[in-house]
């Protein structure tokens, strides 16, 4: 892991945290032991990456003091609804890039947030890529493959719609 490597984790933690994803704190200690390998350079990096079992319950608090040290810390949108939309962006995001698995983004984009936003028409052809996700049978002669490169496209395309205020992260 390179040092750009760990902070782009550090980014992506922070990110599944601010938008209210449970992240262990085993999780957050090793996100600190490969910065610290990696050679990322903090005052509180190496307390976070040391912690012990039973010392895990500080790892939290550590992380986003880290995280300040770095410049790293995220706070969503305070509005709900525009937090929200930060979120499915977010994940889209993922989606698009391939570090997260179509059928598990379109899901949380169609469980989490779709439905809280009213089920609006921009999200509407990822929650139709979330329910042929979930229901996919063999017999629709159609493969996952081809499903998830449909999830990606059309992750592709919210992305591509997105107001260029909204796309500052």
């Amino acid at each position: 892991m390179t040092s750009d490597d760990a902070l782009d984790q550090f980014r992506h933690i922070a990110r599944e945290r601010a938008f209210g994803r449970h992240v262990g704190s085993d999780r957050l200690i090793q996100a600190g032991l490969d910065a610290l390998i990696a050679g990322v350079e903090s005052p509180s990096l190496a307390l976070l990456a040391g912690l012990l079992r039973s010392e895990e319950p500080e790892a939290p608090e550590l992380f986003d003091h880290v995280l300040e040290e770095l410049g790293l810390l995220f706070r969503p949108p305070a509005d709900p609804r525009a937090a929200k939309w930060a979120a499915a962006y977010w994940i889209a995001g993922q989606i698009a890039d391939g570090s997260l698995d179509p059928a598990v983004g379109t899901h949380l984009i169609r469980a989490d947030i779709a439905y809280d936003l009213g089920h609006p028409e921009e999200l509407e052809p990822l929650v139709r890529c979330a329910h042929h996700l979930d229901g996919w049978e063999e017999s629709w002669g159609v493969t996952v493959e081809e499903l998830n490169g449909e999830a990606v496209e059309a992750a592709k395309r919210f992305l591509g719609k997105r107001p260029a205020a909204e796309a500052e992260d």
